[in-house]
């Protein structure tokens, strides 16, 4: 398992066998997406709970990686972990 998924899964409880949602959607999350990644200028620090969050294949592939969505996700994944 991957550090940052491990991170993330921790945080919220989660065990392998659990069913993640997608934190835009709501169906299965197959990825955690770095909202801010490293390749695309992000931060330098190390993972954060902040800066992770569960995505579906579709999901990700329309809004990971994507300048003009990183304020969407970094507002909607900050209410999931107000929740």
């Amino acid at each position: 398992m991957k550090g940052h998924t491990k991170i993330y899964m921790d945080y919220f409880s989660y065990d392998v066998s659990d069913f993640i949602g997608c934190e835009m959607c709501g169906t299965k999350a197959v990825d955690i997406h770095h909202i801010e990644a490293r390749g695309m200028g992000g931060t330098k620090k190390n993972d954060t709970i902040e800066n992770l969050m569960a995505l579906c294949r579709k999901c990700h592939l329309e809004y990971g990686d994507k300048s003009q969505h990183m304020d969407m996700l970094k507002t909607k994944h900050l209410t999931n972990l107000t929740q």
